[in-house]
């Protein structure tokens, strides 16, 4: 048995712990806000195709503001940054509640989830304060990785169970309003955290063009954007064919042992010393993330549906935790919160996507039928890892060593090599 010791030696460096405590939820609106959307406007229209065009407008949004807000960050600080993004996120967030309530037309819907989409990605703000401290150090990093992937799925579980069942029980609108909630917190309790706040690289001392100048960054973007479309139908599939068996509710306990089968994953993997390619064991993550969907095809009720999406749960959390590992060597480190957002945004265009097309397959031909939706989007996964493979290799300028142990020619001459995933 792997010993838990590498999460515990992440913690070591002083204020580790209170910056990953702040990030959690800052991340919970990440998972509750989309799903939230969708139940909230199902829940008041019963048009799930209305519900997933606006959760989709609300990833694109998001996809084309999150890399700029994080190119901000690199440039001028988390704290000068983050504080002004959020309040303008807050404000267009209460716009789509009070739109929704009061049945305002349908496009002010769409307008106020285009402005919400300023929401900072607070999971590359975090992971950008390990890869500060852990430059240096390969193997903590890899740690660091997955126990960020890890609270990653642990939100995935909480989310959904907050968003749905509060939106269900309560009021439609209680899930949005929430997470809207947990932003306002998250962003204040991280940005006043400054002795762990990376040092902001001004323009002058940035490389020319943005981190999408990096051929392996845009495989990973490419391919997460189609990993993306698959969250987001099985979130709107998953959502539909538990109100069909007549337990919609039950749509947040599902989905969250989803994102269980992920974490339990996620823990296991950051325990684990590995050694050989990072790109290799990204393209076998990907290609398990397409089988898994395969089952999802057979559902019949919700226990089976159930067991399917933990097993497929098991090949999200390591993916993800080498895909950041790739990004880490992928792009300079001026342009590193950049281009983990760029991932992020990758998974947003494609839950954009996804939910969009999964809604109108929903409302033309029921919940089972939605489930062809992941399944394509898998597929194409699948295809973009084959095809983009041998472009995943590290930057010829990056300084320090990357998760996975590659270091620049100076570091490689003056200091030992270290050899770990």
């Amino acid at each position: 048995m792997p010993s838990p010791g590498p999460y515990r030696a992440i913690f070591a460096a002083p204020g580790t712990r209170g910056f990953a405590a702040a990030g959690f939820p800052g991340r919970l609106t990440i998972s509750m806000m989309s799903i939230g959307v969708v139940t909230m406007i199902s829940g008041l229209t019963g048009r799930y195709g209305l519900a997933g065009a606006v959760s989709a407008a609300l990833s694109i949004s998001s996809a084309a503001l999150g890399p700029q807000v994080s190119r901000l960050v690199d440039r001028h600080g988390q704290r000068r940054v983050l504080r002004p993004a959020t309040l303008v996120a807050l404000i267009a967030i209460a716009g789509l509640l009070l739109s929704a309530h009061l049945r305002w037309p349908d496009w002010t819907l769409f307008a106020f989830a285009a402005a919400a989409g300023c929401v900072p990605s607070i999971g590359a703000m975090v992971r950008a304060r390990w890869a500060a401290i852990y430059r240096d150090a390969p193997r903590e990093l890899h740690a660091a990785y997955a126990f960020e992937s890890v609270v990653d799925e642990a939100c995935f579980i909480v989310g959904p169970v907050l968003s749905i069942g509060l939106s269900t029980a309560w009021f439609p609108e209680a899930g949005p309003l929430l997470a809207g909630c947990f932003l306002a917190v998250g962003v204040l309790a991280l940005t006043a955290q400054r002795a762990t706040e990376p040092v902001p690289h001004p323009r002058e001392h940035n490389t020319s063009g943005s981190a999408l100048r990096s051929a392996g960054l845009l495989v990973l973007m490419t391919a997460f954007a189609a990993v993306g479309a698959l969250f987001g139908a099985i979130d709107v599939v998953t959502v539909a064919f538990a109100e069909e068996q007549g337990h919609k509710a039950a749509a947040s306990v599902v989905l969250a042992i989803y994102a269980a089968g992920s974490c339990l994953a996620g823990a296991v993997f950051g325990l684990l010393h590995l050694t050989g390619p990072a790109p290799r064991r990204w393209l076998l993550g990907v290609c398990a993330i397409a089988v898994s969907m395969i089952p999802l095809q057979l559902v019949g009720n919700l226990s089976f549906l159930a067991v399917a999406l933990f097993v497929a749960g098991l090949a999200v959390a390591p993916t993800m935790v080498t895909t950041m590992a790739l990004v880490e060597q992928l792009v300079p480190r001026a342009k590193l919160t950049e281009g983990m957002t760029w991932v992020s945004t990758g998974l947003s265009v494609g839950v954009a996507l996804g939910s969009s097309v999964a809604g109108w397959v929903v409302d033309a031909a029921g919940a089972r039928a939605g489930y062809a939706v992941p399944a394509v989007a898998g597929a194409f996964a699948a295809a973009v890892a084959f095809l983009g493979y041998r472009r995943l290799r590290p930057a010829p300028q990056r300084e320090g060593s990357g998760a996975d142990g590659h270091r620049d020619r100076k570091d490689h001459e003056d200091q030992p090599e270290r050899r770990v995933a």
